[in-house]
């Protein structure tokens, strides 16, 4: 009964979209990028860089916003790296995806030593803080756990619904969808599959470095290594459970959070009778159960990891 108790805890809901922020930015920057065709497992590294460079902008005199920027101007790069490796030079995608996560993180690493050399502990900055909308955060339970967010968090519900506007209601969107489907469908309109592709990839690799920064500078106040923790392939799974819907995987994000977010409330009522390591399985366990339910009726892009190269067809 008192686990059950925890789910009508408004502090628990606030803790789980807050643990979705991150997720919901990383997920929507993989669904760019696989919608278009590319699987990019460079997420991870991007991250990395992404929380990296938005914490050390802020650190060295930046403000927070001027922050967030650099980070996605990181990831921009590194998903250009990304595109042009795999789009027309035609190199194979996980090969170079795991490339860039260990170039990022390798590369974040030596700048981190570079910057900071005596620096035993990370040093804190000012990171955003709380801003309650008026009226819609005093509803009950949701109202602040929806509405009495951080920025960034505004800015992922921005995201989610941005992308699925592009995508399904405009025509570049359209060519996006077409370039992950049919690429030849596409060069048939007169419109560049390496250009929709690399683009895309840039946009979704700018989008997962912004997940990256959410941690640094709206969940934390510094930088560590360990932060990111597999939350870009968390990512890559909830695009698939979403079936490469934008609202579908925000609910997936949200889902995953709320599972972690339990776990954690549960090791607290446990009085340490079972051990902490299952709780820290059960998100990653549900999510999995999860995956394998909605992954088998799932329709992927005809086109992911399929190069292309013009005139083909």
């Amino acid at each position: 009964m008192e686990a059950f108790e925890i789910l009508l805890q408004t502090s628990f809901w606030v803790a789980a979209i807050r643990i979705a922020s991150p997720l919901i930015f990383a997920t929507m920057g993989e669904l760019i990028c696989e919608r278009a065709g590319v699987l990019n497992l460079g997420i991870e590294g991007i991250m990395v860089a992404g929380a990296f460079a938005g914490w050390v902008t802020v650190y060295g005199g930046g403000d927070l916003w001027t922050g967030v920027v650099v980070a996605a101007l990181v990831g921009a790069a590194f998903g250009l790296l990304h595109a042009t490796l795999t789009v027309p030079l035609g190199l194979s995608q996980h090969v170079v995806g795991i490339g860039i996560t260990l170039f990022a993180t390798s590369l974040t690493y030596f700048t981190y030593r570079l910057v900071l050399p005596q620096v035993s502990s990370p040093p804190k900055i000012e990171p955003f803080t709380p801003l309650p909308i008026p009226s819609l955060s005093e509803i009950p339970l949701v109202g602040q756990a929806l509405f009495a967010q951080t920025p960034l968090t505004y800015l992922a519900y921005a995201v989610v619904a941005v992308t699925a506007w592009v995508l399904y209601r405009t025509p570049l969107g359209l060519a996006v969808r077409a370039a992950g489907e049919n690429p030849s469908a596409v060069e048939a309109q007169g419109i560049s599959v390496a250009a929709i592709r690399i683009g895309a990839v840039m946009v979704g690799s700018a989008l997962m470095a912004i997940g990256g920064a959410f941690l640094t500078m709206s969940a934390f106040n510094s930088f560590f290594f360990e932060m990111v923790n597999g939350r870009g392939w968390i990512a890559i799974a909830l695009v698939v459970f979403g079936s490469w819907r934008p609202g579908k995987a925000l609910l997936g994000a949200v889902l995953f959070a709320a599972f972690d977010a339990f776990q954690i409330r549960l090791q607290q009522i446990s009085g340490g009778i079972v051990p902490y390591q299952v709780f820290l399985m059960m998100p990653y366990i549900l999510s999995i159960a999860a995956l394998i339910l909605v992954a088998r009726r799932a329709t992927y892009p005809k086109a992911l990891m399929v190069p292309y190269q013009k005139g083909e067809r």
